[in-house]
């Protein structure tokens, strides 16, 4: 399997048809089709149902997507990166993670270190656990920040000097607003909605299991769970200080009681060989977290 079949068959799932890609390509369609065919004949299955109009990818085809677009991503970052001279700091630092208000922790290195070496890059990547642990594993970012009883075993990690709290977003005028906490009888016949995070923690909490809750709707950004808040849809289970609750805002935050909160954790995987640049990074958070 060669990298460029990779890169044909990740532009014809973009394009949707075969002469839409062979077209962005330079390449002819009869070329493209054949490169394709062997492409198939070489994994041993069908990748592509083909429609008259716009092809789709069969369930393979998903699968090598995904392999597909982490290979073509590996290799240009490490292209990238060799590319630079021995004496210039540059390259791309990739650090994922779940909403939380310690991010404006990874926020102030990224400033200290831009303002030092400005030819450095930073990609963040929004995701719960799992997103990012899948991320971490394949590559695809160097660094995780995880919250809240996450596994990390496999990894290394710094707990930063962070601690987030559980509570409810509700609507400013709601009768719930008008209490310094939320109580587990306050929410338990209510219409809620979680993340899958939150639906973790409201199950002990609430010490129901979450079938026998009213859970009107699930998200995985808070942003757009505090849009159902203020219509007074639900009330939105997570973390403090991630959305306005300023006057203005129309929202309100009660932390739950009795109190729950959560760790902050950075993690990156054992031995790992990182560019100049994440190696920078990683030692910037050990001088301060390690």
């Amino acid at each position: 399997m060669e990298l460029r079949h990779l890169q044909y068959f990740l532009m014809i799932a973009r394009e949707g048809t075969i002469s839409g890609a062979a077209q962005v390509l330079h390449l002819s369609q009869p070329s493209l089709s054949r490169q394709m065919q062997d492409l198939e004949q070489e994994l041993g299955c069908k990748l592509f149902d083909r429609g008259r109009r716009h092809i789709e990818l069969t369930e393979a085809g998903m699968r090598l997507r995904k392999r597909a677009e982490e290979i073509v991503d590996l290799v240009g970052r490490t292209e990238a990166e060799f590319h630079l001279s021995a004496d210039t700091l540059a390259g791309e630092v990739r650090i994922g993670g779940g909403e939380t208000p310690a991010m404006g922790m990874i926020a102030d290195i990224v400033a200290e270190l831009q303002a030092t070496y400005p030819l450095m890059r930073f990609a963040l990547y929004s995701g719960n656990a799992p997103d990012v642990s899948e991320r971490l594993e394949t590559g695809r970012i160097d660094f995780g920040v995880f919250i809240g009883n996450a596994d990390l075993n496999r990894y290394e990690s710094l707990q930063l000097p962070a601690r987030d709290r559980w509570g409810a977003f509700m609507r400013v005028d709601d009768p719930l607003a008008s209490q310094e906490v939320v109580r587990p009888r306050d929410l338990v016949d209510k219409p809620l909605v979680f993340s899958a995070q939150a639906g973790r923690e409201m199950q002990t909490w609430l010490k129901r299991d979450l079938a026998d809750l009213d859970v009107v709707a699930t998200y995985n950004l808070l942003y757009n769970a505090s849009l159902l808040a203020r219509r007074g849809i639900g009330y939105v289970v997570s973390l403090e200080g991630i959305v306005d609750t300023s006057p203005e805002s129309g929202l309100a935050f009660r932390p739950l009681q009795p109190e729950i909160t959560a760790d902050i954790h950075i993690a990156w995987k054992r031995y790992q060989t990182f560019s100049p640049a994440a190696e920078v990074f990683l030692q910037r958070i050990r001088e301060l977290w390690g």
